[in-house]
């Protein structure tokens, strides 16, 4: 069997590898452009988390600044006697009464920013750990939506929703 050259086949190989190598490259770059997408999706993914996350400490700070306000005030107030005048000019069992409601309403608040306060410092501690929006007591992600409603929140709305019905329990249990 006797093999038959083509005319021009040096130049036909020549453009067949040139061919191939063009693909190759071609290809290359195609993949190197997805992987460049990917990175740089990543990065932004990343920058997206930082800007939010630095968002979310920054508003978390200015609540504090807030309660740390409001609670000077109302030690203030309880300082400056204003309580005090109450007392003077009661007059009856219902007057002290009122003043007694009044002082414990007060304190009421004082406690619950100091609550609020200790768990915005809570959060504040996560985000710098890099381990914020995660349940407490599962260890699942907590929600977008109910970390905007309550930022400094520490479980998610299934962990809460069980907490609240022991607590429930707890205090039919009681009586």
């Amino acid at each position: 069997m006797a093999v038959k050259k083509k005319k021009g086949g040096a130049k036909t190989k020549k453009k067949a590898a040139a061919k191939k190598t063009a693909g190759r490259t071609v290809k290359k770059a195609a993949a190197k452009k997805r992987t460049g997408r990917r990175t740089s999706s990543r990065r932004t993914e990343s920058d997206r988390q930082k800007a939010r996350m630095e968002q979310l400490r920054k508003q978390l700070r200015e609540q504090r600044k807030r309660i740390l306000q409001e609670a000077k005030e109302e030690i203030a107030k309880f300082i400056s006697g204003e309580t005090k005048q109450l007392v003077d000019t009661a007059l009856d069992d219902g007057d002290f009464s009122f003043v007694d409601l009044s002082e414990d309403i007060n304190l009421q608040k004082l406690s619950s920013h100091k609550e609020t306060l200790n768990k915005i410092d809570e959060s504040l501690r996560k985000i710098d750990e890099g381990t914020y929006g995660y349940c407490e007591d599962c260890g699942n992600e907590i929600s977008q939506e109910r970390l905007r409603v309550i930022p400094f929140a520490i479980y998610c709305v299934e962990c809460k929703e069980k907490r609240e019905r022991l607590e429930e329990f707890e205090r039919e249990a009681e009586f």
